[in-house]
C-alpha cells in the first residue's frame, strides 16, 4: 500500500468515525488514555405496549396551572410513545378537540371525561373515572 493510499484510507476512517460520533452522549466522559477505548452508551429498553384489556387507565379532570381551564387527563398508559400518540389522536378526533400526549399522559382540552371513558371502553381498554 502506498503512502498516499494509507493517508486516504486514514481520512476515510476518520470521517466514518466522525459521522458515527454522538458527542452529546459522551458529555460525562472526560478523557481516556487507552488507545483501543470505545465509548458505549447504555440504551434504555423500549417498553412493550400492553394489550388494551391489560391497561389500567384513569381519567381525571384537571385545571391546575392551566389558567382555570379544564382538561381531561388520561394517566396510566404503559407502552411505546407511538402507541400513546395514536390513542391520543383517536380520542382527540372522536371528541373534536385539541390535546397532547407526552410523558405517558394524554391531555384532552375541555371536560370530556364521560365521552373519553365511553370511547376507551369501546376500544377495549380498562378505565375508571378518578379524582373529583
Amino acid at each position: 500500500m502506498t503512502k498516499f493510499a494509507q493517508i486516504e484510507s486514514g481520512y476515510t476512517n476518520f470521517y466514518e468515525t466522525m459521522a458515527n460520533n454522538d458527542w452529546k452522549a459522551r458529555l460525562g466522559m472526560v478523557y481516556s488514555t487507552n488507545p483501543d477505548f470505545q465509548f458505549t452508551t447504555d440504551e434504555e429498553p423500549t417498553a412493550e405496549t400492553l394489550a388494551p384489556e391489560k391497561q389500567e387507565l384513569r381519567v381525571w379532570l384537571d385545571r391546575k396551572q392551566r389558567g382555570g381551564k379544564v382538561v381531561t387527563l388520561i394517566k396510566g398508559f404503559v407502552g411505546r410513545d407511538e402507541d400513546l400518540q395514536s390513542l391520543a389522536k383517536m380520542l382527540k378526533t372522536k371528541c373534536g378537540v385539541g390535546g397532547a400526549a407526552k410523558e405517558g399522559e394524554i391531555l384532552i382540552q375541555g371536560d370530556h371525561r364521560d365521552r373519553v371513558v365511553e370511547l376507551l371502553l369501546k376500544s377495549g381498554y380498562r378505565c375508571k373515572k378518578a379524582g373529583n
